[in-house]
């Protein structure tokens, strides 16, 4: 190992938490989008957004966000997160961009660097590069094929002299395989010393964030390196292409951290988790499932194939069959739900309870023992213990202008094709008879039918089409 390099295996030492600037100000031309490129979304956050959250993780004192390109959308997308923006215009350069962020800096400490597109570094490596107090630390990869990147040059003792950019390499600087992330850390006194000496005397006539690590040679000021240990920790994004490789990188991640936990995935390469999948021991999920925002399942959950669950709390032993959209819910014990259910914001199931096919529930309590099995809505609803609810039932929640509560007491049978007018409450053992419109409270134990007498019309005969002239 070359001296002054390390390999993010040991521990770090306790650091003091650091600022954090991150450089957001590119157009991402090749995107081929209107939208500002540290908005464009990787496992349903914007990669700006990943990125905050690492500066979050390390406790940073201050964050600066320095942006360009977008107009003002970058900073009213993160209008919350308390990070300080800054506007870079014109763009001349990395150097340039972390120029516009120093009045917002303190005079002392230590500053991150970091990068908006680059939204996949774990704290681990960023906590390990914060680890040399008071020298500038590079973290660096290295690349089977480095073409397009920075080089880091060594003397021969292995000690970095400079870092080259590809279009100011020479051919044997091309060769070196060891390359510059960008991700730095440095004195933030001594960064703003040598910020006020770069120049751009360079190919592309620009202010290089690199060039300040002669500065920091002849000042005396040690330059180390960490070498990061996943090329994807430090992937960027510049297409759409490298954004759908990142997705899946880091998907297959995720899977994995799953199934050490000991989830059973049919397939780990069809997994999205868009948010935090939190899950107890025997968990299965199927093929093709989303999960977004928060979602906990309990031990023994089974999770079928092509199933959306989205902010939703799933306890032991209940099993979602295919094809259901659960949003909001929180569902009991050993509860049944789908195929081809969907539980909105407020649907509430407790242990043993049953929801089945094309059944949707929206801001509504299922009570233990309960089913709804078929083709069934229910909303703004109160059912009680060991009700059954038969196909075809509505409860009429909305009378054009405002939301009315059902109450269906413990032990109720509602027939077929019901349709419950709220306000209205179906009483402790109560019938419903098939093709009721109930728009009166039905007394408990008691039979209610309440739809139009039969009528035979003799004689009556069905419309048949005219025929044809030939």
């Amino acid at each position: 190992m070359y001296p002054g390099r390390g390999g993010l295996t040991s521990p770090p030492d306790p650091m003091t938490p650091p600022s954090v600037v991150i450089l957001a100000a590119g157009k991402g031309r090749r995107m081929l989008s209107a939208r500002p490129k540290v908005l464009h979304p990787l496992a349903g956050k914007p990669l700006l957004g990943h990125v905050l959250d690492a500066a979050q993780a390390l406790s940073a004192t201050r964050v600066i966000v320095v942006y360009g390109h977008g107009g003002e959308a970058v900073p009213a997308a993160f209008a919350q997160s308390g990070a300080t923006f800054v506007l870079q215009e014109p763009q001349l350069g990395t150097g340039h961009a972390l120029m516009q962020a120093l009045p917002h800096l303190p005079a002392d400490g230590t500053t991150l660097v970091l990068y908006g597109d680059v939204p996949l570094t774990r704290t681990q490596t960023l906590t390990q590069v914060l680890s040399h107090p008071g020298a500038l630390c590079l973290l660096t990869a290295m690349l089977d094929d480095p073409t397009g990147y920075g080089r880091i040059l060594r003397d021969a003792a292995g000690r970095v002299t400079r870092i080259v950019e590809e279009k100011d390499a020479t051919a044997a600087d091309k060769r070196v395989r060891e390359i510059n992330t960008g991700i730095v850390a440095a004195p933030t006194a001594a960064l703003r010393d040598w910020l006020s000496r770069l120049t751009n005397r360079n190919a592309q006539g620009e202010y290089y964030l690199t060039d300040v690590v002669p500065l920091a040679l002849a000042g005396g000021i040690p330059v180390v390196t960490e070498t990061v240990q996943q090329e994807w920790e430090v992937q960027g994004v510049n297409s759409r292409e490298q954004l759908a490789r990142l997705e899946r990188l880091h998907q297959m991640e995720v899977a994995r951290r799953l199934m050490a936990g000991g989830v059973t995935l049919a397939d780990p390469a069809r997994l999205d988790v868009r948010g935090e999948l939190i899950c107890a021991q025997d968990v299965s999920i199927d093929v093709g499932c989303v999960f977004e925002g928060r979602v906990r399942l309990g031990s023994n959950v089974a999770i079928g194939p092509h199933c959306v669950i989205k902010d939703s709390d799933i306890a032991p032993g209940t099993i979602v069959a295919a094809f259901s959209h659960l949003d909001g819910a929180t569902v009991g014990p050993d509860c049944r739900v789908g195929p081809y259910a969907r539980l909105r914001r407020g649907a509430v199931l407790a242990a043993h309870a049953r929801v089945g096919n094309f059944v949707e529930m929206k801001n509504s309590e299922l009570g233990e023992g309960s089913k709804a099995n078929h083709l069934t809505y229910l909303g703004d609803a109160v059912v009680g213990r060991d009700v059954n609810i038969g196909a075809g039932t509505i409860t009429c929640n909305y009378d054009g202008a405002n939301k009315h509560r059902t109450v269906i007491e413990d032990g109720a049978f509602i027939g077929s094709d019901t349709a419950l007018v709220a306000p209205v409450t179906v009483g402790r053992g109560a019938t419903i008879g098939a093709g009721s419109v109930i728009t009166e409270d039905a007394p408990a134990g008691e039979l209610s039918v309440a739809r139009g007498r039969q009528v035979t019309v003799k004689g009556w005969k069905r419309p048949s089409k005219a025929k044809k002239a030939p």
